[in-house]
C-alpha cells in the first residue's frame, strides 16, 4: 500500500445528494425506489434534499435496493485517515 494515492475529492456530496446520485444511475424514479423499499415517495425526496435525516434503518433498506454498501449513503464524504494510508 505504499504507493497508495487518495482520490483528489472534486465536490461535497451530502447524504441526500448520494441518494440521488445512486438513484438516478440506477435510472430509477422516487415512485420506482419507493415500490422496492416501501419507503414512501414524500420521505425518499425529504431524504433527497436533506430535509429528512436518512437514519441507519433506511440506509440499509435504501443501500439494498441501490446495490450498495449502506456507507456508501450514510458517509460520501468519508475522508480515509492518513494513518490508515501507510
Amino acid at each position: 500500500m505504499k504507493d497508495y494515492r487518495p482520490a483528489k475529492q472534486r465536490i461535497t456530496v451530502s447524504v441526500g445528494e448520494s441518494v440521488r446520485i445512486l438513484r438516478d444511475l440506477q435510472e430509477l424514479s422516487q415512485n420506482q425506489l419507493a415500490q422496492l423499499t416501501g419507503i414512501s415517495q414524500a420521505t425518499i425526496s425529504a431524504i433527497e434534499n436533506d430535509r429528512v435525516r436518512l437514519g441507519v434503518e433506511r440506509a440499509k433498506i435504501l443501500a439494498t435496493a441501490l446495490k450498495c454498501h449502506p456507507g456508501v449513503l450514510v458517509f460520501p464524504g468519508w475522508k480515509l485517515p492518513d494513518e490508515a494510508a501507510a
